[in-house]
């Protein structure tokens, strides 16, 4: 395949040599029969239809959903996990949530750190104050390294009205709103990260390779 054709259309799944890990965050009380976890199911299975490993905090609701798609899609998961003695209101890892690779935490707040130093690019669906945390640190990351950020993908219709509302009533820079692209369906996440690629390449927010403790090469943050 020629790395040098730009991604055209919802039906390039061209996949960019720089980008191997997506990042899934997003509600954890879904339940398997609403769409919400439909939707991380079939976006999942496609990424790994497509060659990309499937990053997620190991727990329930769609957390689970993105292991799921991702083994449908005969791909591969990491868990970024850790197990709450005094967060009550935290779920935890599901037993029910199959990874291959899981990576303890002992906090949550080093468990979001891991999951976006694993993550290459970040698929933000819907959801709760988790969420909502996860979401707004991957998006200041992203400004404070601008040109060698991590870019997020932001899944729903809802997202374009939460933007505008933060662009009329906060003071947004302008490179914050170059960061992110929108998605509604599973190619046009495939789409997205193929043109996050092509702008990789292009220079115009190249990754940095770093060592992290572990010794694993990753991604700046």
């Amino acid at each position: 395949m020629d790395d040098n054709i730009e991604c055209k259309d919802q039906t390039d799944h061209r996949k960019p040599e720089s980008i191997d890990r997506v990042a899934v965050f997003g509600f954890a009380d879904v339940k398997e029969d609403e769409q919400l976890f439909r939707d991380v199911v079939e976006v999942t299975k496609l990424l790994a239809e497509n060659g990309y490993t499937i990053v997620d905090g190991g727990g329930p609701g769609v957390m689970k959903a993105a292991s799921v798609g991702a083994k449908k899609g005969g791909g591969k998961v990491i868990g970024v996990t850790f197990y709450p003695k005094d967060a009550m209101n935290f779920e935890g890892k599901d037993p029910e949530n199959e990874v291959d690779e899981e990576v303890i935490t002992h906090n949550y707040v080093e468990r979001t750190l891991r999951l976006m130093e694993r993550g290459q690019v970040y698929v933000i669906f819907n959801g709760g104050t988790g969420t909502i945390s996860e979401f707004g640190m991957a998006w200041g990351l992203a400004r404070l390294y601008f040109g060698h950020h991590k870019p997020l993908v932001l899944y729903g219709d809802f997202w374009m009205d939460i933007i505008a509302v933060f662009k009329k009533n906060m003071k947004i820079r302008s490179e914050e709103m170059r960061v992110f692209k929108y998605a509604n369906s599973p190619h046009e996440v495939l789409k997205a990260i193929c043109e996050f690629g092509d702008e990789i390449k292009a220079g115009i927010h190249p990754h940095i390779r770093v060592v992290t403790e572990d010794g694993e090469g990753a991604f700046i943050l």
